[in-house]
């Protein structure tokens, strides 16, 4: 059974090691290839970010964070990362990540929920957030540079709560 819960700073070794697969891999997100432990880390736990760890008999497989995707008359629209390790991919870690995500934000009080850059070959995290009644709402034509694909584009999508 898959558990998520917030995360705590002794959780920064099991976290790092769920993302640096993704950030050395470049194919999902966009920060640097080579970005340090600490960076990432930093950035992963930003102020504003609300980070939470999925759970499977005891270790790490999976972190997300949630935030506001703006701020001022933007700020009721909630924003999430999610990262699953590779070693649990699927195996539901990231739906049970995306159906806590929407609970939490519901309860903070979001309206509605919106992914910035989803990189258009990642067809299992696409399909998976339209599983969930998110919409591609717009298309970023090359806007993310793939290490195998070159240049693809990178989706926004959105969903009421």
């Amino acid at each position: 059974m898959i558990a998520v819960r917030a995360a705590t700073p002794s959780d920064a070794e099991g976290i790092w090691s769920i993302l640096e697969p993704t950030i050395r891999g470049g194919e999902t997100y966009t920060l640097p290839r080579d970005m340090s432990r600490d960076a990432a880390l930093a950035w992963w736990f930003s102020p504003g970010h609300e980070v939470f760890v999925a759970e499977e008999d005891g270790a790490a497989v999976g972190t997300y964070f949630l935030r506001a995707n703006q701020q001022g008359g933007g700020a009721h629209v909630a924003n999430c990362g999610y990262i699953t390790a590779p070693r649990a991919m699927g195996r539901g870690v990231a739906r049970t990540m995306c159906a806590h995500s929407l609970e939490r934000a519901r309860a903070r009080g979001f309206r509605a929920m919106q992914f910035n850059f989803v990189v258009s070959t990642n067809e299992r995290a696409v399909r998976l957030w339209e599983s969930f009644g998110f919409e591609v709402v717009g298309q970023l034509p090359g806007a993310f540079e793939h290490p195998a694909a070159g240049f693809v584009d990178a989706l926004v999508m959105y969903r009421n709560l």
